[in-house]
């Protein structure tokens, strides 16, 4: 029986919903579907916000064979049985054994059969392509043989190599708004009771896949779709961490919380459960460098030193033995003292960087490296160690970094 999620799959971007920063009139994905401009791209953001769907879009409509892949599961021979479709092959009589490479070679060779229609191939979680299987991607990317659509949650700097990132746009989505789930939910055509929808909107945070599946589990169980019958829906649910689905966000969120909270034995069983299904450790100990800054900071600087020392560990060491490291960081992380003083004051001069844009740098702190700056006062009446406020006339006065918050 097919997935409700697949029958109510939209089919153009008239019936797409979110990410209108990228599909909008006039935005970027939007203007080459409708010229049906080919390109590589990689899409970038949570799950169940729409990076399959829009790749199917966009390969029907610049009239593409579409080949759907997970990084998971695919390989070399994957990549080289969607290419041997119209390319020279070598010769099968031929008891000769040949290399990766050549075989490479030999089917980047011109065609002889004509084949009109460009080839996308769209590699799920590209993340989890190894190196090795990257570069053997590359030429036919390069090439224009294959097109490639790479679709990930995790960032395509830290995950593709920079010869294949060169070649793709990468594209970031953002998670579906309250209001936006609320118009995926009325698309899957059932009834539900306003309190019931607000609970599922909530539950799914932003995730449309997740809504759509607990509709359909809640719907096979029972006639009504109340707060109370998703609850019984979801609690009779077999629940584990799915490092390719739903669980992956939802454990790393209470991981993070746990540090957060200074409870290191919490921290530690999340810990455990994402190692024990497999998860990337460099992924773990990403969020831990971020946490060190983001949420320890001023309080304990030591804090950033030891988590960048354990990810450059999880680099080299690998499993099992990394989940050591990792542990040693998470206690360590979960015992520190707390403070969020510089990365509360570096959002809150964001915020006026943008809304306020280029107001005007004080002169005397502005670069003079001709003598018609200097003539205009650039630099001028300059000291290193001046206590007069150096913000932006605009701004001065502001205060961002609280120490007492420290």
């Amino acid at each position: 029986m097919e997935p409700l999620a697949n029958k109510i799959r939209p089919q153009s971007l008239d019936h797409f919903v979110g990410q209108e920063h990228l599909v909008g009139e006039g935005k970027p994905l939007r203007v080459a579907i409708e010229q049906k401009h080919l390109f590589s791209f990689i899409l970038w953001g949570p799950p169940g916000v729409g990076k399959t769907t829009l790749a199917r879009i966009y390969a029907k409509a610049v009239n593409a064979e579409f080949f759907e892949l997970s990084a998971v599961s695919a390989g070399k021979e994957d990549i080289r049985e969607i290419i041997s479709n119209d390319k020279l092959k070598i010769s099968k009589g031929s008891k000769k054994q040949v290399s990766d490479d050549q075989q490479s070679f030999d089917l980047l060779q011109p065609s002889t059969k004509s084949n009109p229609k460009p080839k996308i191939f769209f590699l799920d979680e590209i993340h989890r392509f190894n190196k090795a299987q990257q570069d053997f991607l590359l030429p036919f990317v390069e090439t224009g043989q294959l097109y490639l659509i790479g679709a990930t949650t995790e960032n395509p700097s830290f995950e593709v190599i920079p010869a294949l990132l060169s070649r793709c746009r990468v594209f970031v989505l953002n998670e579906l708004s309250s209001e936006e789930m609320s118009t995926v939910i009325d698309q899957s055509g059932v009834t539900i009771t306003p309190e019931a929808k607000d609970w599922l909107i909530q539950m799914a945070n932003g995730d449309a896949r997740q809504a759509i599946g607990m509709i359909e589990n809640t719907s096979q169980l029972y006639q009504e779709l109340t707060i109370e019958n998703f609850k019984n829906a979801l609690q009779s649910k077999f629940l584990r961490y799915d490092k390719h689905g739903d669980e992956h966000y939802n454990t790393i969120s209470a991981f993070i919380k746990s540090m957060r909270a200074s409870q290191p034995d919490a921290a530690l069983y999340y810990l455990a459960r994402m190692v024990a299904a497999g998860e990337d450790p460099k992924f773990i100990a990403r969020r831990m460098v971020i946490f060190a800054s983001e949420d320890i900071g001023l309080a304990d600087s030591h804090a950033l030193i030891l988590a960048n020392e354990i990810f450059k560990a999880c680099e080299t060491i690998g499993y099992p033995e990394c989940g050591i490291n990792l542990s040693h960081g998470v206690v360590y992380l979960s015992l520190c003292k707390k403070s969020r003083a510089s990365n509360d004051a570096y959002h809150e001069a964001l915020e006026d960087a943008k809304n306020l844009g280029n107001v005007p740098i004080p002169l005397k702190i502005r670069n003079a490296p001709t003598k018609l700056m200097k003539d205009m006062g650039y630099g001028k009446g300059y000291e290193k160690y001046t206590a007069d406020d150096l913000l932006p006339e605009k701004l001065q006065g502001k205060k961002y970094f609280r120490p007492e918050e420290i």
